[in-house]
């Protein structure tokens, strides 16, 4: 994978049958699978795998540049992808995450070799990574593969439509009870390390208004944040203090990936001391 880029219990599964590669412990607690491609029929699954190869991401490797050609696509099976539009040059701001519930190269299934935006680590993890041709030779073969790609595809491009509202409307304390929640979904953890500067970055607002949105939702029991680190205490709270559309994200996921992507954001039980540092 890319080089580092300037933004700063094991479980038996299909893959794992299948493949070797990906029969390594995980280093989450969580198993190291990726619903994209677990929801495919087995010989297609088998002929993905054959294709792909193991990787392990680091925080802030740099996968992606804007309108850069796109040499792989990823599957996150441990870890997650933040994809950053860049703005006038020198701001930016999170568009979407993407962990082990989709997939980076989505360009590709539209027939367009260049990103729009940078893909940049940020939840360390393992990944598995396929050549963009072959990528697209499977594509043309595999009717299971497209039709899965193609309803990721308006998942996502439904995620990007509403990231750009609540942008727009919804208070900043709404917005990072939304944001907690989409990176416990894909950390698979309930403690987080991160600084204020780069949450402040990932939803464009000033430092002040991180801690100010933290503070109330500390006060609310809702998480504890001490020296950069954020416990989720209360998850019901929290979905609660979200604006509408961390449910809208959740219910897309539903209605157009079907049973096998049901209730994958439910966070699997964890140690209390369990801290992923993004």
């Amino acid at each position: 994978h890319r080089n580092r880029g300037p933004f700063p219990g094991r479980q038996t599964t299909r893959l794992h049958r299948l493949s070797g590669r990906v029969s390594v412990p995980s280093t989450q607690h969580a198993a190291a699978v990726n619903r994209l491609l677990e929801a495919l029929p087995e010989n297609d699954l088998r002929r993905m795998l054959t294709g792909c190869e193991k990787v392990e991401l680091a925080f802030a490797d740099l996968l992606c540049a804007p309108m850069e050609r796109l040499g792989h696509v990823y599957f996150p099976t441990a870890g997650f992808i933040a994809l950053i539009m860049p703005i006038d040059g020198a701001a930016a701001l999170e568009v979407g995450l993407i962990g082990n519930e989709g997939m980076l190269g989505i360009p590709l299934a539209l027939g367009v070799d260049v990103s729009p935006v940078r893909a940049v680590v940020l939840g360390a993890g393992s990944a598995l990574r396929m050549d963009a041709a072959l990528f697209c030779r499977e594509l043309e073969s595999s009717q299971a593969l497209r039709r899965d790609i193609d309803r990721y595809v308006f998942v996502h491009l439904s995620q990007l439509a509403q990231a750009a509202a609540c942008t727009r409307f919804h208070v900043v304390e709404a917005r990072l009870a939304r944001w907690l929640l989409m990176t416990q979904d894909r950390a698979h953890a309930n403690t987080f390390h991160f600084t204020q500067e780069l949450l402040a970055s990932m939803l464009g607002v000033r430092r002040v208004a991180v801690t100010k949105a933290e503070g109330s939702l500390q006060r609310r029991g809702l998480i504890h944040y001490n020296r950069g680190n954020v416990t989720v205490l209360d998850r019901r709270g929290l979905e609660a203090a979200s604006c509408g559309c961390y449910k809208a994200d959740r219910e897309s996921y539903d209605r157009m990936l079907g049973t096998s992507f049901h209730g994958w954001w439910h966070p699997r039980p964890v140690s209390p001391s369990r801290t992923v540092v993004i």
